[in-house]
């Protein structure tokens, strides 16, 4: 088969291309996974997300240097099987505020403000609500807003109202302070991975070849041109040409990561380790930006919530039975159950806070590791600033692929980020003490009603929360020569080699990163059609 394209990672940003670059029959195009293909049952089972993500079959587990005062090592995981990190995340489909992308405009990107970047979302949907103005039906991309499981969704989405934030049907219709149930990548209580939306129904295309177990090491040059990339298959070297571009899918760790394997990166890191710099670029890996959640709980005074139907074996056994039966309960659900927006200062144009709630309390656990419910009844949300200013970055450590990278998460290291950070608790709190959620709550139990100043909240976010699995800006586009990509998202230096996915961006979106990322590729697909792009 003549190889046009390659592309590496079959996760959001693959799949969308993969599926529009193949649509032009003159255009081949090989798209390669290490993982294995998405056929295990639980994959689209959207709680199943709780035992997948501690899967190496299906994860990467990159471990993280320690974080806050009680030093924890986390491990960011990102999915390995076809669909990537869209066939084991927690399903919520959040697009982001206007505002994000005319950001990127006004970063020097122009052509992803938000005026041409709702139309791509619109083509993307099928949304369960139907088509409007801001919303699409008929697309490859299925999104659900099921019912609420369980009765405390509906006394959170009230409780949210008491607050002022308004109760609405879809969280994407607004940019307002508000509240709703989640919108899911599901349809009929079965997840929708990027895989199922937009690679499974035009696998037969004849131009086009995808190839699972293919793990990349580096990008293969000719002079200054990519022409295609190294790898190894089954134990096996390989090394795959294609005649156009190399385009890496391999998201915000792995992306950066192959390019300074490459030798595109910091020249005086990457010297050291043997790998020959071909590119000085000093932003790869760097201007890295993650949500850090700060963790609430409460125990209930009734039998309520999740923890009932989930935390036991027996538990576990019968709710089974029941979404087998009839693709609904608590086993259906997304991650959160229900999403809000707020603001942690009246007085700012829009809310700088999200939240996620749902009728389950956790046991303590790692990032990285099987969540676990409590067997007592209780309730929990996370919440994390929108749009954090702390930045982290990672390197490669050794010339060999399978070394650890070096990756310091830069959390909270920042006024804006901690003083948020802190006003997005209270601001949960809030919540939680508003009718007729409140009258169902015995007592806080994480972080606990102890933890009240902006030191003390920053702490158990760093101590007891979590990363939000939503780093991105590894390999940043922008207008400057120092810029990693340009705006058409080519990596600089060199020809033929583009990057596309959540490094790529130079300005975190408000929320979650699968939605964007689907709506970025779609985007590039066009750049990389147009040859003089």
């Amino acid at each position: 088969m003549r190889v046009d394209v390659v592309i590496v990672g079959a996760g959001s940003a693959g799949c969308v291309l993969a599926n529009r670059l193949s649509a032009d029959p003159d255009l081949s195009v090989l798209l390669l996974e290490a993982g294995p293909r998405d056929r295990h049952p639980l994959l689209r089972v959207p709680k199943g997300f709780g035992k997948l993500i501690a899967d190496p079959r299906f994860a990467w587990h990159f471990p993280t240097e320690p974080v806050g005062s009680a030093r924890r090592a986390e491990k960011w995981v990102r999915g390995r099987v076809l669909g990537g990190s869209s066939a084991i995340n927690g399903l919520v489909y959040n697009r982001g505020h206007r505002e994000d992308y005319d950001e990127l405009v006004r970063l020097g990107n122009p052509g992803w403000g938000w005026e041409e970047m709702l139309p791509v979302f619109r083509a993307i949907e099928d949304h369960a609500l139907g088509g409007s103005a801001s919303r699409g039906a008929g697309g490859p991309q299925p999104v659900d807003v099921p019912a609420a499981e369980d009765p405390l969704c509906e006394d959170m989405i009230a409780s949210g109202a008491q607050l002022g934030l308004d109760a609405v049907e879809d969280v994407n219709d607004s940019d307002a302070e508000r509240i709703g149930l989640s919108p899911m990548t599901a349809r009929g209580g079965r997840r929708v991975s990027a895989a199922h939306a937009f690679l499974h129904p035009v696998r037969r295309r004849p131009n086009l070849r995808v190839r699972t177990g293919v793990t990349v090491d580096s990008v293969v040059f000719e002079g200054d041109r990519a022409v295609g990339v190294r790898g190894r298959a089954r134990g096996r070297p390989v090394e795959i040409r294609c005649a156009r571009e190399v385009v890496l899918c391999a998201g915000s760790i792995g992306s950066p990561k192959l390019l300074q394997l490459s030798g595109i990166g910091p020249g005086e890191a990457l010297r050291p380790l043997g790998i020959t710099a071909r590119v000085e670029s000093p932003q790869v890996g760097a201007r890295m930006r993650e949500h850090r959640a700060v963790p609430l709980q409460f125990r209930l005074n009734d039998d309520l919530g999740y923890n009932r139907h989930l935390s036991s074996p027996g538990a576990q056994a019968r709710s089974a039975l029941r979404y087998l039966a009839t693709s609904g309960g608590p086993l259906a659900a997304a991650s959160f159950d229900v999403l809000g927006f707020l603001k942690t200062d009246p007085d700012l144009p829009r809310p700088d806070a999200q939240v996620l709630l749902a009728p389950f309390s956790l046991r303590p656990h790692d990032a990285g590791g099987e969540a676990e419910l409590e067997r007592e009844p209780g309730v929990q949300a996370i919440g994390y600033a929108l749009r954090p200013t702390s930045e982290g970055r990672l390197a490669v450590t050794s010339a060999d692929p399978d070394a650890d990278l070096a990756i310091d998460p830069g959390f909270l290291t920042t006024a804006h980020d901690r003083r948020t950070t802190a006003g997005t608790l209270r601001r949960m709190r809030e919540l939680f003490a508003q009718e007729p959620l409140a009258h169902h709550l015995v007592e806080e139990t994480l972080p606990g009603t102890d933890v009240v100043d902006e030191d003390e909240i920053a702490d158990a976010a760093l101590n007891r929360g979590h990363c939000g699995y939503h780093a991105m800006g590894t390999c940043a586009m922008g207008p400057a020569d120092a810029d990693v990509l340009d705006p058409r998202m080519r990596v600089r230096g060199v020809s033929g080699l583009r990057v596309v996915d959540s490094s790529s961006l130079p300005a975190m979106v408000s929320g979650n990163l699968n939605a964007p990322v689907m709506a970025t590729a779609w985007r590039a697909a066009e750049f990389v059609l147009d040859q003089s792009s």
